[in-house]
């Protein structure tokens, strides 16, 4: 059974930076996928970003060039590092794992392992 458990969620102003961290139990597999999503208030749980167990990664355009996700396969943990941050940010984070690959698109359905979630608060 695989277990997220996420952390470093927090306030910050415009332009600051967080990163995120999701600790990863129960797995052994060499082909796996990791993502984070985010879900403001009254919106639909998007994704931010995936990475392949191999290192290939994706973004979604709203976060290009400010977000960075890895991931430390000697600790099993996923990060997230968020820089630039903007109001819009504003969102429960959530990390997620599925055995395979990761589609170019990551949608929600896709995902079978899901984390608490952490919540990131963005102020102007």
């Amino acid at each position: 059974q695989v277990q997220l458990v996420e952390s470093g969620g927090g306030s910050v102003q415009a332009g600051g930076s967080l990163r995120l961290s999701c600790a990863v139990f129960g797995y052994t597999y060499s082909s796996y996928c990791m993502g984070w999503f985010r879900q403001a208030p009254g919106k639909e749980r998007e994704g931010v970003a995936t990475i392949y167990s191999h290192g290939s990664t994706t973004y979604a355009d709203s976060v290009k060039g400010r977000f960075t996700i890895s991931q430390d396969n000697a600790k099993n943990t996923l990060y997230l590092r968020m820089n630039s941050l903007k109001p819009e940010d504003t969102a429960m984070y959530y990390c997620a794992f599925r055995f395979g690959y990761c589609y170019t698109v990551p949608a929600e359905r896709d995902f079978g392992y899901w984390g608490q979630g952490t919540q990131v608060t963005v102020s102007s």
